[in-house]
């Protein structure tokens, strides 16, 4: 079976993705920082299917721990032939206000994480001549979000990660993409105020949030074979908001 690691796998987004893969026949690594319980209920999910998945906890953030997670992954379960890079955190402020370890704890994390991890996994699928990495950015990388700049920044910041590894690794037979969400219905978007929330809605032209799962749906085609001629490319699942 492939292995497929998914950064920021407890909750949310990463989760629909790690249960989705699971059943497509991935090994699935369930990384996380600090929700132990939460990779737990993902794993139980994904065994109780019939799949196979393992949790391993790392700070993707530190290069250090990003070079370990993939070394435990490739020693307790296999080489690794997917990543999902998917941990992320925001901060809402004003740019004003943003303190410099607010901006560097949110570039550290979202874009910092990504470029570790696939520094880690490249070699391993360079000697394989197959692999799938998927970036999960954000709608704000395009259009920014209001009070979140460091977060619009990291999330641009891996569109041109991606579209760079996309180019080195094409000679491998390696493809790189990235999934733009829009407004999701996750954790980190609970705490929204209802003001807010009315606004948000009214902008998209399917009047709704997304689904978690509606994400995993493109991140699993981008792993997919059916995918295989595509590469350096960035599909926005977001409701028609970009429009």
């Amino acid at each position: 079976m492939p292995t497929c690691l998914i950064t920021g796998a407890s909750r949310g987004i990463g989760r629909a993705t790690a249960v989705a893969l699971a059943a497509d026949g991935w090994t699935v690594a369930v990384n996380y920082r600090s929700r132990a319980d939460a990779a737990d209920r993902v794993v139980a999910a994904i065994r109780a299917a019939g799949g196979i998945a393992q949790a391993f906890c790392a700070d993707v953030s530190d290069p250090a721990q990003a070079a370990a997670l993939v070394k435990a992954v490739e020693t307790d379960i296999g080489p690794i032939t997917g990543l999902v890079c998917n941990a992320g955190v925001i901060r809402t402020q004003y740019t004003v206000m943003t303190a410099p370890e607010d901006w560097r704890a949110v570039l550290a994390t979202n874009l910092d994480g990504a470029f570790y991890c696939t520094k880690a996994v490249i070699r391993g699928m360079m000697r394989q001549r197959i692999g799938r990495i998927v970036y999960v950015t954000s709608d704000a990388a395009f259009l920014g979000d209001l009070m979140r700049a460091s977060y619009s920044a990291s999330k641009a910041g891996l569109l041109g990660l991606a579209k760079s590894v996309a180019r080195e690794l094409a000679p491998s037979g390696i493809t790189v993409n990235a999934v733009a969400p829009g407004v999701v219905a996750t954790d980190m978007t609970a705490d929204t105020p209802e003001t807010r929330r009315v606004k948000q809605i009214a902008a998209i032209p399917l009047l709704r949030f997304g689904q978690p799962e509606e994400v995993a749906s493109v991140i699993r085609f981008f792993l997919s074979p059916a995918a295989a001629y595509i590469t350096g490319q960035v599909l926005a699942v977001d409701g028609g908001l970009c429009i």
